[in-house]
């Protein structure tokens, strides 16, 4: 459990507030993508890859493969090659594939809902779930990435590095209608403002609700 450097109902209130203020309120999705599956397939290809890089790779993917049915019969090799770039490509084809044939075979083709059903497709963690349940579902989801936690953490939300974890105590201490956005606030402020390598905490408008400043200061 995180240890709370002030009363965390007026925290987690400002710092809500601060993120509305500054960033834009839509759950907005930083992968790029038109049918449901390619977001499921975008985010599978994202760990451990930039967005921008993930982008790149699936403008020609997408026009390869136009279909669940082309991915899900690819050729492994083949696809391996289609995203070398994104990294870890030998475990991404085959889940992707596999993921697919599970669509095809369990789902009729179709994106399941249901938190469990996505995460029982072959590669799908809760992340991964999540960024579908949020952008093509619209169910209220925290998705806890690099940016969330590590910015969660260093906010004093969290003390934890499991992701699991992670995304359960955030929703016991934010109110539901935030869950959704939180995470694409916070990779704008962690692109911007509080950046892993040269974080600039003197121009942060979080500063002062930030436990990892205020002990540093």
């Amino acid at each position: 459990m995180a240890i709370w450097t002030k009363d965390i109902k007026e925290k987690v209130n400002n710092v809500l507030a601060l993120l509305d203020e500054h960033y834009p309120k839509e759950d907005k999705c930083y992968l790029h993508y038109e049918k449901p599956y390619e977001l499921l397939i975008a985010t599978m290809l994202s760990a451990q890859c930039t967005d921008d890089r993930v982008n790149i790779v699936t403008k020609d993917l997408f026009k390869k493969y136009k279909s669940i049915e082309d991915f899900a019969s690819a050729d492994i090799h083949e696809l391996e090659e289609d995203i070398r770039s994104t990294g870890f490509y030998h475990n991404k084809a085959r889940n992707i594939i596999g993921a697919c044939q599970q669509l095809l075979s369990e789902y009729g083709g179709e994106l399941p809902s249901d938190i469990d059903k996505l995460t029982s497709l072959a590669g799908v963690g809760r992340k991964t779930a999540n960024v579908v349940r949020t952008h093509i579902f619209h169910i209220p989801s925290i998705v806890v990435d690099t940016h969330v936690k590590r910015i969660s953490n260093k906010l004093g939300f969290v003390d934890n590095d499991d992701p699991v974890k992670i995304e359960f105590e955030l929703m016991k201490i934010f109110p539901e209608d935030h869950w959704g956005r939180y995470n694409t606030q916070i990779i704008a402020h962690g692109r911007s403002i509080c950046k892993a390598r040269r974080p600039d905490c003197e121009n942060c408008f979080l500063a002062r609700d930030c436990d990892s400043y205020m002990k540093n200061e």
